[in-house]
């Protein structure tokens, strides 16, 4: 019976470190995201979980924010997963302005450094509306942010914080938007994003779950990267 009970604690033993690595593996490397909100439309659905980069930027000690190693820095078209700073929360934004620019929004165009980020037409339907959508119909634009070009949605009647600044972005700090402008708790919100609360790069959908319709899967959003 005693070598019974030996066994059992050992096994326990074995199965709580495998866990540890596992766990400390995912908090230091690689990991990914379940997004529940349409603040990042059109590029990431609600249901779309995104695959993490953690070492996209640097080597953190797993469950902190603190940098062990760091080779590189978020650039201005990076999806970025962060806590945010009022809550804690782990949010996925776009980087639109880096430490030392100066960040504006005049209705809902977005200016950099003085410099207009320009929206064109796209090809790209809008989402058709619906009773979740009581401001009619999104618009769809291709934004071109100092060259890397994505896709974003505006709700032109929607009430939300079309014009924002000029403000400079301290250094050490970064402001970040949701591609969904009119429909996101971002920098107008919560405030320039410090480093260190920027845990990796959202890279690629793993899989997507549509939680309207019963959680079924959306084939055609899987393995798809994120630009």
């Amino acid at each position: 019976m005693a070598l019974d009970k030996k066994k059992i604690l050992y096994e326990i033993r074995v199965f709580a470190l495998m866990i540890l690595i596992v766990s400390s593996l995912r908090s230091a490397l690689a990991d990914w995201n379940d997004v529940p909100t349409g603040s990042m439309k059109p590029t990431i659905q609600e249901g779309d979980r995104v695959v993490v980069n953690k070492l996209a930027y640097d080597l953190k000690i797993p469950f902190t924010t603190i940098d062990v190693v760091k080779w590189g820095d978020p650039k201005r078209g990076d999806i970025v997963v962060l806590f945010s700073p009022r809550d804690g929360v782990r949010l996925v934004k776009r980087v639109v302005a880096l430490p030392g620019d100066i960040v504006e929004l005049r209705d809902n165009q977005l200016f950099v450094n003085g410099k207009l980020q320009k929206q064109s037409e796209t090809s790209t339907p809008p989402p058709p509306a619906t009773d979740d959508d009581p401001q009619g119909p999104p618009e769809v634009f291709d934004e071109n942010l100092w060259g890397r070009r994505h896709k974003i949605m505006l709700y032109p009647a929607m009430l939300s914080m079309k014009n924002f600044g000029p403000q400079t972005v301290p250094k050490g700090y970064y402001f970040v938007l949701g591609d969904n402008r009119d429909n996101s708790n971002d920098s107008r919100y919560i405030g320039f994003i410090e480093r260190r609360r920027i845990v990796g790069e959202a890279v690629a959908v793993a899989f997507s779950l549509d939680r309207k319709h019963w959680f079924v899967p959306r084939f055609n959003r899987f393995f798809e990267g994120l630009d």
